[in-house]
């Protein structure tokens, strides 16, 4: 079953005079002569005002939906292959997605569904058609001309059982609201990465955790350090300097006081 995004492209109203390059000349007298209306009225203005502030027309329509493309059963097809896969079959899924409204749930259906179609070429015949049950719920995903993805995306590899379960609870999420409330997701095209980079691995590898690196300082925090130190390093050359002057000038005054015992 798949789902075609209405393309929802509006075209702003460019009226032209009618016939103003086969107009003819008019004999009559002056009196007599047609005045033609201004070709752009108020009701153009106020119209093209309106398409403007229309909800469904900002925005580009490159990810547009006008109804909800979730069936009402998907839950059954996801636990149907979910028994029949083997679940500990490895593949990877991002940690650090924007938390951002919405587009994180349809990030992480258009990572999944990429997932899917890998599994398709090297899944048997009745594994692809599981695989294509599920993958028609998280089909729509690819009328969005997403962006390419970034290169902060961090991936962790885990099994197949976690990435359904993680698809079944982003498409629970979308299904309220895709179609009705929220159609127009333009502006989820970007797929963009949390700021901070510290984002925990799942907690299904506790030797992923404990192979987990502390994070070295940065170089902001060697700079700071290093200007802590600067003035105390400055004032221990000066004492050293200030040491070996004293002794240099002492031993000035000493010289010519020996030199006049040996002449006696």
């Amino acid at each position: 079953m798949a789902f075609q995004v209405p393309e929802g492209r509006s075209q702003g109203p460019h009226s032209r005079a009618e016939g103003a390059g086969t107009c003819h000349r008019h004999e009559g007298s002056p009196a007599e002569m047609t005045v033609l209306a201004p070709a752009w009225s108020p009701n153009s203005s106020l119209l093209l005002l309106l398409l403007l502030l229309s909800p469904c027309l900002r925005g580009t329509p490159d990810c547009y939906f006008s109804h909800s493309p979730i069936s009402s059963n998907f839950k059954v097809k996801f636990r149907e292959l979910t028994d029949h896969l083997l679940k500990d079959y490895p593949v990877t899924v991002a940690v650090n997605l924007q938390d951002e409204k919405h587009c994180k749930a349809l990030w992480s259906l258009f990572l999944a569904q990429r997932w899917i179609e890998q599994l398709k070429t090297v899944a048997g015949s009745k594994m692809q058609t599981l695989l294509e049950d599920v993958n028609t719920e998280i089909h729509f995903v690819t009328s969005c001309t997403f962006q390419p993805l970034p290169e902060c995306l961090r991936f962790v590899q885990t099994n197949i059982s976690h990435l359904l379960k993680d698809t079944c609870t982003q498409l629970l999420a979308l299904k309220p609201c895709i179609g009705k409330a929220c159609q127009n997701f333009s502006r989820c095209l970007e797929v963009q990465c949390q700021p901070d980079s510290s984002t925990l691995l799942p907690p299904r590898s506790p030797i992923a955790l404990e192979a987990t690196e502390l994070p070295e300082p940065r170089p902001r925090q060697l700079l700071l350090l290093l200007l802590l130190l600067l003035p105390l390093t400055l004032v221990l050359l000066a004492a050293a300097w200030g040491l070996r002057w004293q002794r240099a000038r002492r031993r000035g005054e000493l010289h010519p006081g020996d030199a006049s015992l040996v002449h006696r």
